[in-house]
């Protein structure tokens, strides 16, 4: 991290944003960032509610398609676009790396291993995130410390410094009744699988409805042990 930014991220961990509400911070971070913040949303709960927020904000929204996503997905991204007129610049896999790997592996061969699963998201999601950050100083997230353990322990604000970017989890201590009422009360579109069981909603053929009392990442990638359940998006220090 260079001097500036360094100092920059210090003081956006001190008590300068404590306890402000958020819509003050995300305007004031895009004041003190011109056109160098950005918003990645899955068009989960979270990140409709934080759409919702910024839809008005001088900053960047984008998407990452995998090309495996569920229908419901896309049917919440057209309505999104359809009700705040924004944005969503969508970044894609690189064909030059997806197409050997699945004629050599086969479309399905997250199934097989961990490596073939994390060369699969890293294709699919971690290479196009890097050119999505790219030229930003700050993302935005939707991530939830309910979400995974892993998260508990997270700031609202994080130096990522595989991606050389300063992050933002507005809703980090949101619970999911908090969230739900948020979407009721300003008559935001949502993806109607939260509506059957499914809580984080990734590609296809990786992602299940849980059962009551199951993990919330329970239904991500659950052939494998639950200690290696992160894509390489989000990657804590």
């Amino acid at each position: 991290m260079d001097n500036e930014l360094k100092s920059i991220f210090q003081n956006l961990l001190s008590e300068s944003t404590q306890d402000k509400p958020i819509a003050e911070v995300l305007k004031a971070l895009t004041y003190a960032f011109p056109d160098e913040v950005c918003f990645s949303t899955s068009f989960s709960f979270e990140d409709q509610v934080i759409t919702e927020m910024v839809k008005n904000l001088p900053l960047k929204i984008f998407t990452l398609d995998t090309g495996r996503l569920f229908e419901e997905t896309y049917n919440t991204w057209n309505l999104t676009r359809s009700k705040y007129k924004v944005n969503i610049k969508a970044y894609y896999p690189d064909p030059g790396e997806l197409e050997p790997f699945v004629q050599i592996n086969g479309p399905d061969s997250f199934y097989r291993s961990v490596d073939n699963r994390k060369t699969c998201c890293d294709i699919r999601k971690v290479h196009p995130l890097k050119r999505a950050l790219k030229g930003n100083k700050v993302w935005i997230t939707g991530l939830r410390a309910e979400h995974s353990a892993a998260r508990e322990n997270l700031s609202p604000f994080e130096w990522d410094e595989s991606n050389q970017i300063i992050k933002f989890h507005p809703l980090l201590f949101w619970t999911t009744d908090e969230v739900r009422d948020y979407i009721q009360q300003n008559q935001i579109p949502y993806n109607n699988l939260h509506d059957k069981g499914f809580v984080s909603i990734g590609c296809a053929p990786c992602t299940r409805a849980i059962q009551p009392g199951e993990d919330f990442r329970a239904g991500r990638w659950w052939w494998e042990d639950a200690g290696k359940k992160e894509c390489g998006l989000h990657v804590h220090q």
